[in-house]
């Protein structure tokens, strides 16, 4: 969905938001209350730059609007494959972005992630999985990783893993089975607004997403796994 088409979902006429190359930022009312937009378009590719941009639109929201919600637009080919970004260290500035992110969080702004478009690999990660919960709309496209890449990583052969990803979620991609994996808590159709004020009201402090995982039947082990290590 067009960012611009998807904002006036969202928020009708009421939102200031501006597309600044591919980052998007402002702010909107909703509901009564005002809360900050910040995002990507264009499929974009994170590099340094737009990773430091990111944070900063939330930094500023906690310094500024103390619990003032955040909403994240997620568009994103993942991080930027580009030798000057590597050498600057760009998994650094992701991760600075999650942090910015996780203190938004903790300072008890409530952060709602939605993936409009596509969400590839660290892109994703550090953005709309940062968040209290992400959501998605049902044409998006979601993807940690490419089959052939993560035969690369995992020496499973590929045809194996196609074979894997038709019963296994953790081997497929597409949204439907990132909700039975926990990672989406569930597809917007309908009334977006609506959505996001049900989003926003429902929000946990609590990372349920491993348990939820198991209860869809995406990720089994995962909450176990978690749970015996917390006890360890």
């Amino acid at each position: 969905m067009n960012w611009e088409i998807l904002l006036t979902a969202l928020f009708g006429k009421t939102h200031d938001v501006k597309c600044d190359g591919d980052l998007l930022s402002g702010s909107a009312e909703l509901n009564g209350q005002t809360v900050t937009v910040v995002g990507t378009t264009h499929h974009a590719a994170i590099g340094v730059e737009l990773a430091l941009a990111q944070a900063r639109v939330v930094l500023n929201t906690v310094r500024d609007f103390p619990g003032r919600a955040i909403v994240l637009l997620v568009d994103t080919q993942g991080q930027r494959l580009r030798h000057r970004d590597e050498l600057l260290g760009i998994n650094r500035y992701m991760a600075h972005m999650g942090c910015c992110i996780e203190l938004a969080r903790q300072r008890g702004h409530r952060v709602i992630g939605l993936v409009y478009d596509q969400a590839l690999s660290g892109g994703f990660i550090t953005s709309g999985l940062m968040a209290d919960a992400c959501y998605a709309l049902p044409e998006a496209e979601i993807r940690v990783m490419r089959l052939p890449a993560m035969a690369r990583v995992t020496k499973i052969d590929e045809q194996r893993l196609a074979e894997l990803s038709k019963s296994n979620p953790v081997f497929a991609p597409g949204v439907e089975n990132y909700v039975a994996m926990g990672g989406i808590e569930a597809l917007w159709t309908g009334d977006l607004q609506a959505c996001l004020v049900r989003a926003l009201q429902d929000a946990a402090t609590v990372d349920e997403r491993a348990a939820e995982g198991a209860a869809r039947g995406g990720r089994l082990l995962a909450a176990q796994v978690t749970a015996r290590v917390a006890n360890a």
